[in-house]
């Protein structure tokens, strides 16, 4: 059994660099992830590129396949409107990064390691117990059920969707879950339809009900996927019929691109999305664990991201052991999410609730995708829009 400052469960972009700011503050932290690295996780793996300022010794070269300036908008896989992320008189030039996770997630956990953290790859996970001074981890590996025992003052669960470090620290008793599929299609783009480029990013709405699809550009395939992203409190169609939908999506985009596949050949992977809720605990109230990234509910209940988020809340997990302030650590993710998302997640109900008068007489503006790139980056906060997002609606659907 070794003995450790802090121990973090996940190395997903919450984990790692929560450990590697841990490290960076002289805590002897481990790092541990289910499956060996590199690993395939399912995301679609667009971000801000404002990440570059949160993780500044990260070279983008490392991970980033494209770089997304346009976003060509459609309803009902019809109606397309193309629209750039910056506009003539935008005082910045921005995009958006696409990569795929396998790799940015491999080069966070490595950026931890090279801060001094001790990575525990291929480790899964079994047990968290809460002692009076410490608390105990397990772990184990393909042939070894004891892989892993280690103590530590402070424990970061970010181990995703389903954390079992939530569970054992009876913490998010009952989670509101979006889900998402999505498909990696291998693709040629010296062969490509002329609406299909590395620098555009295509998003649908009316395919799916309460949710939308999307094509994300990598560097040698298409990342295809849809997800249901405001399930309402009473859910009234069944997982079947909902991940029939959502596969459907995804097969009107290969239609509509006239791209040719098999799909029993088509390999879907699904992944739940735990969106914010609202205020709630996010630690012990020992301050003994703390959960970052999806285990602490942090995904946009409006769009669905959640990299830039896990990022700033293993940083400021990091930062709260490090300062010994870790029964502070909830209200300072409320301080940086709380009225952000809760507005995100009052236009959310609206926006799926009347999607096509939002497309048609807000997604269809010319200023609209600027702005919704901007929220993404946290340039604009989604309490700036929401008042007059709520009266355009309103005037449309209610005179």
């Amino acid at each position: 059994m070794v003995d450790y400052d802090v121990i973090v469960c996940g190395a997903g972009p919450a984990g790692a660099t929560a450990a590697a700011a841990a490290a960076g503050y002289g805590l002897k932290v481990a790092l541990l992830e289910k499956y060996p690295l590199p690993r395939h996780k399912t995301c679609g793996g667009g971000m801000p590129m404002v990440i570059e300022n949160v993780l500044r010794d990260l070279a983008p070269e490392a991970f980033v396949e494209s770089k997304v300036r346009y976003l060509r908008h459609t309803w009902k896989f019809g109606d397309p409107y193309l629209a750039p992320i910056n506009l003539p008189d935008s005082q910045q030039d921005i995009c958006l990064w696409m990569a795929q996770r396998s790799v940015f997630d491999n080069a966070l956990a490595q950026r931890a390691v090279k801060a001094g953290a001790q990575l525990y790859d291929g480790v899964t996970v079994r047990s968290v117990e809460i002692e009076s001074d410490k608390v105990v981890v397990r772990g184990s590996a393909k042939g070894n059920e004891s892989a892993f025992v280690g103590t530590a003052r402070h424990v970061i669960g970010a181990d995703g969707a389903n954390s079992i470090v939530a569970q054992a620290a009876n913490l998010r008793k009952n989670p509101v879950m979006a889900i998402a599929m999505e498909i990696e299609f291998p693709y040629d783009w010296n062969n490509s339809h002329p609406d299909l480029r590395p620098e555009v990013a295509h998003l649908e709405y009316g395919a799916v009900k309460r949710g939308y699809a999307w094509i994300f550009p990598k560097g040698d395939h298409l990342n295809i996927g849809a997800g249901l992203f405001s399930p309402g409190k009473k859910r009234k169609r069944s997982n079947v019929e909902v991940r029939k939908e959502i596969e459907n999506a995804i097969i009107g985009y290969l239609e509509l691109f006239q791209i040719p596949y098999e799909r029993e050949r088509l390999r879907f992977y699904a992944h739940p999305l735990p969106i914010w809720q609202g205020k709630e605990q996010r630690h012990t109230p020992d301050g003994k664990i703390l959960l970052v990234g999806d285990a602490a509910g942090l995904i946009n209940p409006s769009f669905g991201d959640g990299i830039l988020h896990a990022i700033k809340s293993g940083l400021i997990a990091a930062e709260c052991i490090a300062k010994n302030e870790p029964q502070n650590y909830t209200n300072y993710i409320h301080a940086e999410f709380a009225a952000n998302f809760d507005a995100a997640l009052t236009l959310a109900n609206i926006f799926y609730q009347f999607p096509g008068i939002c497309y048609r007489h807000i997604v269809k503006r010319e200023t609209a995708t600027r702005t919704a790139v901007r929220l993404l980056f946290g340039e604009v906060n989604f309490t700036d829009v929401i008042s007059r997002f709520v009266q355009t609606v309103r005037q449309v659907a209610f005179g």
